[in-house]
């Protein structure tokens, strides 16, 4: 991996707990659409995050989940913002993955992520939206609750781009009673891919999210026709 400062571009937040962070890196840096970067606090603690940008853009975007006061994730966007204040560069090692997007394969994709694994299939899904990709691409967000979706239009219309590519956003826990019920599918995101597609069997598939997710996904993926050896997630390595 390469070790590059990079100046902060801007600290925004997505939700009540959620924020996008843009990195301009002081060199050209190269990954490919899933791989992941280091952001290093010090020598001995270096803190991986998704990247989830193209390849193609010239900043490196992060989308940090922080839910707790002073964890893991919250410390580094504490550190973003005294940096960004002072206008100090931060440093990041990049890139690092083993469950990259696939580029030579003709397969068709399923690229499904749960709450901010998002930022892993979002590399992908732009960078073949900018490929002007003719693969079939079918694309499952699954969150907790309907205020936890960010930047719905924006994807819409990067998939839209794809001309064999669908969007599926699936809320777990429904609230009813208000004022714009949700109107599209809700429960667990990998029971809609169940429910929508007969066999998993021709598909890459690409997963992001917590690893007892990703782990009961896996499972449950195999008996519905998946190939593990065309089944790709960081998490696996650790489950």
């Amino acid at each position: 991996m390469k070790t590059v400062n990079c100046q902060i571009e801007s600290l925004t937040s997505l939700t009540s707990h959620v924020y996008k962070v843009l990195l301009k890196p002081s060199e050209k840096v190269d990954f490919i659409p899933g791989q992941y970067l280091n952001f290093v606090m010090s020598e001995d603690d270096k803190r991986p995050f998704s990247i989830a940008s193209s390849p193609h853009s010239d900043l490196l975007e992060l989308q940090i989940g922080a839910f707790v006061a002073d964890s893991y994730p919250m410390q580094v966007i504490e550190r973003i913002k005294a940096r960004h204040a002072s206008g100090e560069a931060v440093t990041i090692e990049i890139a690092a993955g083993q469950a990259q997007l696939r580029t030579m394969s003709e397969r068709p994709l399923l690229l499904l992520a749960g709450g901010t694994g998002f930022s892993y299939i979002k590399s992908m899904f732009e960078y073949l939206a900018e490929q002007k990709s003719q693969r079939h691409i079918r694309v499952y967000w699954g969150l907790r609750e309907e205020s936890a979706i960010y930047e719905l239009e924006k994807t819409i219309a990067t998939i839209a781009k794809l001309p064999h590519a669908n969007f599926i956003p699936v809320i777990e826990n429904v609230q009813e009673n208000t004022a714009k019920p949700w109107q599209g599918k809700t429960g667990l995101v990998h029971q809609a891919v169940m429910d929508d597609i007969i066999s998993l069997e021709p598909y890459d598939i690409y997963l992001a999210g917590h690893f007892d997710m990703v782990g009961a996904i896996r499972s449950d993926f195999v008996e519905h026709g998946a190939l593990l050896e065309h089944m790709y997630a960081d998490a696996f390595a650790f489950i």
